[in-house]
C-alpha cells in the first residue's frame, strides 16, 4: 500500500525506518520529512496544519493509509478530515486527542472513573492559582493545560519557583496552552514511559521506555522534549505492566468510548511507579519523542499491520513481538537548547556513526543547506543502538556519538545511569 507519515522529527525518522521495513509497504511518502527521512521516504514539502493540502498530497499521490506523527494535527482534527475524506488514518480523532491536548480533561477523566493520578486544581486566574499553591507548599508541580511543545511544566522545589511557573504561564510564555493552569501533587517514584495501541474497544500493550526530560547530567537543568531514553524500562515488570493496563490503560480506552469519544492511535502513558502502585502523569496520544526511536530498534512485528489493526478495530487478534535486547538513544541538541540556540552549525560525522554495529542515527531537527548537513532544531540527532545489555547499548551509542563532528552539539553522557546500576547490582 502506499503509506503517507506525516511529520518531520526523529519520531518520524524512527516510525519512518520501521513503516518502510514491512512487507505492506509499496511506497512510503513523508510530509515534509527531514534529511534522514529521505533515506527512506519521498519527502515532500507541506505544512501538517494545512488538511487542504494533506487532502489533496493524498488524492494525487494514491495513499492508502496516512500515519500521523505529531500531537498538533492530531489535536486540530487531521485524523477527522482525511476520515472523512475516506482516507484510512492512524490517529485518534480531536474529541480522544484532549487526552493530550488538555491536562485538565485528562484529570478530571481520571478522577471520574477512578483512574490513579496525583492530585491536582485546575484554574484559569492566577490569583486563585497562586492561593492553592501556597496552600499546598512545594516541591509541586505546575503544568500549562494546553499543547506547549514539550514544555510547560515544572517541577517546583520551592514555593517561589512555583509560584514564579504559575507568573510564567498566565503571562502568555506558552501561549493559548497557558490560559489554563493544572496545579499537580509531586510524586514520588519512578518515571516510566508506557506504551499501547487501542482500537476504540480494545487496548494491546507494546513496551516501556525510559526517558531522561532534565538538559544535563545528573538529572540537573531545565526539562526538556527529552535528551535520551532506553527500552524496555526494568521498573515494568510483567506484573507492573498488567496493574498498568488494567489499572490505567484499559479504563481509560473504556471510559473514552462511553463519552463517545473511542480512543483509536497510540496511548503513551507517562507513568510515576509510587509505592502504591501506578500512577498517571499525564497521557500523549502519539508516539513518544525520544521513546520511538528505541521502540523501534526493538520491534519485531509489521509496524503497519499494527497501525491499521488499531485503525480497523481488530486489534484483539493482534500480537507484537520484540527483540529481547535493550535498545539506547542518545539525543545530541544545539548549545543553548531548550533555550535560545543557534541554527545552521555544520554536523558531520553521520554516515561513520551509523556504519557502527548496531546502530542507526535518526534525524530530529536536521536540513541539508548546499549539500551539507546542518543543525534546523533544538534537538538535532537521536544516536540509537540496540546491544544485549544496556550497558553494551549505552557504549555502542555512545561510541558513535563520538564519531559525530558537531563542534555547536552537546549530549548527556549519563543516558541509562538507572538502568546500569541495576544491570551492576545484579551482576555482583
Amino acid at each position: 500500500m502506499n503509506i503517507l507519515l506525516i511529520g518531520s522529527g526523529g519520531r518520524e525518522h524512527a516510525l519512518a525506518f520501521a513503516l518502510k521495513a514491512s512487507p505492506l509497504c509499496t511506497r512510503l511518502i513523508a510530509a515534509p520529512g527531514n534529511p534522514g527521512i529521505a533515506e527512506a521516504a519521498t519527502c515532500v514539502a507541506l505544512d501538517p496544519a494545512d488538511q487542504d493540502a494533506v487532502v489533496a498530497l493524498c488524492r494525487a499521490e494514491a495513499i492508502d493509509f496516512v500515519v500521523i506523527g505529531p500531537e498538533a494535527p492530531l489535536v486540530a482534527g487531521l485524523a477527522d478530515r482525511l476520515e472523512a475524506e475516506g482516507i484510512a488514518t492512524f490517529g485518534p480523532s480531536a474529541a480522544a486527542a484532549r487526552l493530550e491536548g488538555s491536562k485538565g480533561f485528562t484529570k478530571d477523566l481520571c478522577a471520574r472513573y477512578g483512574i490513579p493520578t496525583a492530585a491536582y486544581g485546575r484554574f484559569s486566574d492566577r490569583a486563585a492559582a497562586e492561593a492553592y499553591v501556597r496552600s499546598h507548599g512545594a516541591p509541586i508541580v505546575i503544568k500549562a493545560d494546553g499543547l506547549a511543545a514539550g514544555k510547560g511544566v515544572t517541577v517546583a522545589m520551592t514555593l517561589d519557583e512555583a509560584l514564579a511557573a504559575v507568573a510564567e504561564c498566565f503571562a502568555g510564555t506558552f501561549g493559548a496552552a497557558g490560559a489554563e493552569v493544572v496545579v499537580e501533587e509531586f510524586l514520588v517514584g519512578e518515571e516510566a514511559s508506557f506504551f499501547a495501541l487501542a482500537d476504540g474497544a480494545f487496548a494491546l500493550p507494546l513496551a516501556s521506555a525510559q526517558d531522561h526530560k532534565r538538559a544535563f547530567d545528573g538529572d540537573r537543568g531545565p526539562n526538556t522534549g527529552g535528551m535520551g531514553a532506553y527500552s524496555p524500562a526494568p521498573v515494568m515488570t510483567e506484573a507492573m505492566t498488567e496493574r498498568v493496563m488494567a489499572e490505567i490503560i484499559r479504563p481509560t480506552v473504556a471510559a473514552m468510548a462511553a463519552m463517545g469519544a473511542p480512543f483509536r492511535g497510540v496511548l503513551f502513558a507517562g507513568l510515576m511507579i509510587t509505592e502504591s502502585g501506578p500512577k498517571l502523569i499525564e497521557y500523549n496520544v502519539r508516539f513518544g519523542d525520544p521513546e520511538t526511536q528505541v521502540l523501534m530498534l526493538r520491534l519485531d512485528a509489521d509496524l503497519v499491520a499494527l497501525l491499521k489493526a488499531a485503525r480497523d478495530g481488530t486489534l484483539a487478534s493482534a500480537t507484537c513481538r520484540w527483540r529481547d535486547e535493550a535498545a539506547m538513544t542518545v539525543v545530541m541538541a544545539a548549545r543553548g537548547y531548550p533555550g535560545a540556540y543557534a541554527k545552521g552549525s555544520a554536523i558531520g560525522g553521520v554516515a561513520a556513526a551509523s556504519a557502527l554495529p548496531g546502530v542507526k542515527v535518526f534525524h530530529a531537527g536536521t536540513a541539508l543547506k548546499d549539500g551539507r548537513l546542518v543543525a534546523a532544531g533544538g534537538r538535532g540527532l537521536n544516536v540509537s543502538a540496540r546491544g544485549a545489555t544496556v550497558a553494551e547499548a549505552r557504549a555502542r551509542a555512545y561510541a558513535a556519538v563520538a564519531a559525530i563532528d558537531w563542534p555547536d552539539g552537546f549530549c548527556r553522557t549519563d543516558i541509562g545511569h538507572a538502568a546500569l546500576a541495576r544491570e551492576a547490582a545484579a551482576a555482583r
